[in-house]
């Protein structure tokens, strides 16, 4: 799943848990997992690292096929700006990458200046 999340993908979304401080982060990537549980810290199997994710409410429904609920995970890979400010995302960003400061429950993240083109050309441009 990309960063095209709607409203109507996160309406079971109780809060947002992050494990590092996003004011840090031009942009975190996010996706839609499928985990076991509602309310816990899920499996992450990607290369890089989980930077956050979402717990649901007491509302939230498993898929009624295979007893998974889809719940949201932030993440960075190790090619992105944070580790690489040199490298391929020194400008522009993938397509699942939202500015972490827009994202809250229930709200899908926002593409910005800063996450598309990085904290250093939003300074150099003001």
């Amino acid at each position: 799943m990309s960063s095209l999340l709607t409203e109507s993908d996160l309406v079971n979304e109780a809060e947002v848990v992050w494990l590092e401080n996003p004011e840090h982060l031009d942009y975190v990537r996010q996706a839609l997992d499928k985990t076991r549980r509602r309310n816990t810290k899920p499996p992450y199997a990607r290369d890089g690292r989980m930077v956050g994710y979402a717990l649901l409410d007491d509302e939230a429904s498993p898929d009624p096929d295979s007893g998974l609920y889809r719940r949201r995970v932030f993440f960075l890979l190790p090619h992105d700006r944070d580790s690489l400010p040199d490298g391929l995302y020194r400008e522009g960003a993938p397509g699942e990458a939202v500015d972490p400061r827009t994202i809250a429950p229930k709200k899908p993240g926002a593409k910005t200046p800063r996450s598309q083109s990085g904290s250093v050309a939003v300074a150099s441009a003001q």
